[in-house]
């Protein structure tokens, strides 16, 4: 297990790699080496390489080849006019904390590799040509890309095509730019996971959307934070979908444009489409397809949604389906459904248990409205929050501290803080403006609340705020949610 230096200011390649005094300067030397499983190659931090690295070697479970940064500063940044990193047929690898840049290609290229993993890794103006993904992977096998950021790119921000195991977990994607671009694009994939992303295409150049999900078997996509273009989600076809927890919102430009379609492209069946709040605009969830396409659209259920400022309705139903929209929250002056007669007429369709509400900010701050939205998460006992109480006599400025999650339980001994009001909780935690104060929160639970004494009213007695919140076991399976409650008792604080 050898580690080898690359610093392309002070590096030479006559030297021998192994130490940060003796660093190599260039990729492509190596690229000469036979890279062995637990070999590390790390990139010296501010270093500039204008080269592509191509990784042909593999690693092993037990010891994958990583690629990394070493030293103080700027991460290590890759150009090319071809792709930034690229691979065939290669396993196990690690790929961390660089950057890649100004690229003709793809950032990062992977065709037939197997346990990959990319985490803390910044692409950036990437697909010079429009047709690459900035992070592509095709006809591969467990696949996860982490705590990353792509903005500014040219083609899609990820591209996965015919990839049995995908994980997208916490990565930023802004801007995702070209009249075919999506930030996310998944092909013919299975066992795929894409949660607690943030991905905005509201300043995209392109007509798409934000996740295409393309005949996917055994998907999930929860807790992300979708915003901007054409669509939110599309799922056209696939088996066995979730798309739950999720904010959705600000899709614009088209009359037909939808938080999450379905149906359009392929076969659908069970889809179960929950706890997502559907707002800023068009279409809901809409299940439709072209005029005489003879798709089948089964068990596609809806529920414990919130939908509030769409110019169409919340659900659409304009093609042979069967399925049930229950238990979701609807703002007055959002339409509920838009079902064609003939789909109506068949009873395949059920319309059951929904709520109208005035104003939807005031509803979700609601415990009640909270129970509704967690319904069915609440059912569910391998995970259980307990409301938490925050009370407050006395003030002396500084933060008042608690943990969300001690009270809580899970089957498997693991908790996980997911969302908090109405955000998701990021890998660097949440802040928000309550009515009386400011609070943080990290996803172990942690949360400290600073109270704003210029915000309390002039007299005695108490008042109190309430912050929804939800957690998971650390899967995508069990999940629940409760509120915390901040009690400020005025008497002490004015006196």
């Amino acid at each position: 297990m050898t580690v080898y230096y690359v610093n392309s200011a002070t590096g030479s390649d006559r030297n021998g790699g192994t130490g940060q005094n003796s660093a190599f300067a260039t990729l492509s030397k190596v690229e000469s080496l036979k890279l062995k499983p637990g070999d590390s190659v790390l990139l010296a931090k501010g270093s500039v390489f204008n080269e592509q690295f191509d990784i042909k070697y593999s690693g092993s479970e037990s010891a994958p080849i990583k690629i990394g940064s070493y030293g103080t500063g700027a991460a290590p940044v890759i150009h090319s006019s071809g792709d930034g990193i690229h691979s065939l047929y290669a396993s196990n690898i690690v790929i961390e904390n660089l950057k890649i840049s100004n690229v003709g290609g793809s950032g990062i290229y992977g065709g037939s590799v197997t346990n990959w993993t990319v985490r803390d890794v910044e692409v950036a103006k990437t697909g010079l040509s429009e047709n690459a993904g900035a992070v592509t992977f095709r006809s591969s096998k467990n696949v996860t890309v982490e705590d990353s950021k792509i903005s500014g790119v040219k083609g899609d921000g990820f591209w996965i095509e015919k990839v049995n195991g995908v994980k997208l977990l916490n990565n930023t994607v802004t801007t995702a730019n070209g009249s075919t671009a999506d930030a996310v694009q998944v092909n013919d994939s299975s066992n795929i996971l894409i949660k607690g992303n943030h991905l905005d295409q509201t300043h995209a150049s392109s007509p798409k959307g934000v996740i295409a999900l393309v005949r996917a078997t055994n998907a999930v996509v929860e807790d992300n934070v979708l915003t901007g273009g054409g669509f939110g989600i599309s799922a056209p076809a696939g088996k066995n979908v979730a798309i739950r927890d999720n904010d959705i919102s600000g899709y614009h430009g088209y009359s037909w444009s939808f938080a999450v379609g379905l149906g359009d492209q392929g076969n659908a069946r069970d889809y179960d489409i929950s706890g997502n709040h559907i707002h800023d605009g068009a279409w809901g969830v809409a299940v439709s397809g072209p005029s005489g396409a003879s798709y089948t659209r089964t068990n596609i259920k809806v529920h414990d949604n919130v939908f509030d400022d769409l110019s169409q309705a919340a659900l659409k139903v304009d093609r042979p389906a069967s399925g049930s929209f229950y238990s979701n929250t609807i703002e007055t002056g959002t339409k509920a459904t838009s079902i064609s007669p003939a789909i109506a007429d068949a009873h395949t369709f059920t319309v059951k248990g929904n709520h109208t509400v005035a104003n939807v900010e005031t509803a979700l701050a609601s415990p009640v409205a909270k129970t509704a939205a967690v319904t069915e998460a609440s059912a569910d006992p391998a995970v259980v929050a307990v409301h938490d109480n925050l009370k407050i006599f006395t003030d002396t400025g500084d933060a008042h501290r608690g943990n969300l999650l001690e009270n809580d339980s899970s089957d498997n001994d693991t908790l996980v803080l997911r969302r908090f009001g109405d955000e998701t909780v990021g890998k660097h935690g949440l802040t928000l403006t309550g009515e009386y104060g400011d609070i943080h929160v990290d996803r172990e639970g942690n949360y400290a609340y600073t109270l704003d004494e210029t915000k309390l009213p002039d007299h005695s007695g108490h008042v109190s705020e309430s912050f929804s919140y939800g957690i998971n076991d650390g899967s995508s399976h069990h999940s629940d949610g409760d509120t915390l409650t901040v009690f400020i008792h005025l008497d002490g604080l004015l006196s």
